[in-house]
């Protein structure tokens, strides 16, 4: 699955379903590659962050590759979320949390050392 973006969205997003790896090629010519696994974890909805009351004291995760998943997810759909974030449709019915650019921008693995 391919979708081409413009403006202030990445220049293309590519779900692998094969190896189970979400690509984004960034307007800054930075190429993500996320896992899925961990993307599921990393989930910024108020249900996977522990109620409405702690989305004020969300933080990224330090580095998105430390997030192991006890077990195998998958996307079942993938869409864009206006100009500005995506929205997955997992394997396990979740499907409320919108992932923003800046999110994604901020977890991209190839920037983490």
């Amino acid at each position: 699955m391919t979708m081409n973006t413009s403006g202030v969205a990445p220049r293309n997003i590519t779900l692998d379903r094969k190896t189970g790896v979400l690509i984004i090629d960034w307007a800054d010519g930075r190429s993500c590659h996320y896992p899925v696994g961990p993307l599921r974890l990393a989930c910024p909805c108020a249900e996977c962050r522990g109620g409405h009351e702690n989305m004020g004291r969300h933080t990224d995760p330090d580095n998105l590759l430390d997030l192991i998943p006890l077990r195998v997810y998958h996307v079942e759909k993938l869409e864009i979320v206006g100009n500005y974030a995506l929205q997955f449709q997992w394997d396990d019915g979740h499907n409320s949390g919108i992932y923003t650019w800046d999110y994604l921008s901020r977890l991209c693995p190839s920037e983490k050392t």
